[in-house]
């Protein structure tokens, strides 16, 4: 089965992940899927930001699939969605990276937020409120997930 490119907003933890025991397979494997088309990779100027600031072996990691990369710069409507997801209450000020990293991806359209961030992203009862300012505010709708959530296995039983 062929299946569309699914246009995913991927933020720092996944590609910390890679180096990290608990996330790295599935982080792996996401960014190989990345590289097999089955995602359309987006990041923002808040993840370059953060890369920046990570360790080398991430910095790698990021550099070496900036050419599988659509890079989404930071603009007053991500910045307006962003205030409007801290003014909703889903996150505090202090949080307004991860707040921002949603709003990155809304705005540009994505389809789907990959994170390992469970705490301000990937969590059910923010999911669901993040997406009630998307839609207040004229935007989609947006599915946000675990990267274990969304990368198929070879091994997967198919129906």
């Amino acid at each position: 089965m062929n299946m569309a490119v699914i246009r995913t907003y991927c933020d720092t933890s996944v590609f910390g992940g890679v180096f990290d025991d608990e996330f790295s397979s599935t982080s792996r494997t996401f960014f190989q899927q990345v590289k097999m088309g089955r995602f359309r990779l987006l990041v923002s100027d808040i993840t370059r930001a953060e890369v920046a600031g990570a360790p080398s072996q991430v910095k790698e990691l990021f550099d070496g699939l900036l050419g599988d990369m659509e890079l989404v710069a930071v603009n007053e409507r991500i910045l307006t969605l962003r205030d409007a997801y801290v003014k909703a209450g889903i996150v505090g000020a202090r949080s307004k990276d991860d707040a921002a990293h949603v709003a990155a991806a809304t705005v540009a359209g994505a389809e789907l937020i990959v994170s390992w961030n469970f705490r301000h992203i990937v969590h059910f009862d923010k999911i669901r409120h993040y997406n009630e300012v998307n839609t207040a505010h004229g935007f989609s709708v947006v599915d946000i997930h675990s990267p274990l959530e969304v990368v198929e296995y070879e091994d997967e039983e198919r129906f």
